[in-house]
């Protein structure tokens, strides 16, 4: 199934997920919830790479650029709940860790949520 991951696009939109559930661990903290006026068969996730954390915009970039991509691979063989939307807050620990060591651990926060 192919589906369109949207970022999130409204202020409100993030004021109100962060009021939602949380879960967080070394490398990011994740917040979800149901929004209103979302459409279900698109993922609506945003990824924040604080600039006071994380110096210098290709390091920010890279950081996002990682969460995207794990992020796809989720999709494709997770079952994401599409009812929810999801901020995804990265920490500063996530640039100096493998790729396949932070997808593992992203994995399964993502199977914790149903």
């Amino acid at each position: 199934m192919k589906s369109k991951i949207v970022a999130l696009s409204k202020n409100e939109d993030f004021k109100n997920l962060l009021k939602k559930k949380k879960i967080s661990n070394r490398y990011i903290t994740l917040f979800f919830g149901p929004l209103a006026d979302k459409d279900n068969k698109k993922l609506n996730i945003s990824f924040v790479a604080k600039k006071k954390l994380i110096r210098g915009a290709v390091k920010r970039n890279k950081v996002k650029r990682r969460l995207r991509n794990i992020m796809n691979e989720a999709v494709k063989k997770l079952s994401i709940n599409f009812n929810y939307s999801y901020l995804v807050i990265a920490k500063m620990t996530m640039l100096n860790n493998e790729y396949a060591i932070i997808k593992d651990t992203l994995f399964q926060d993502i199977e914790k949520i149903k």
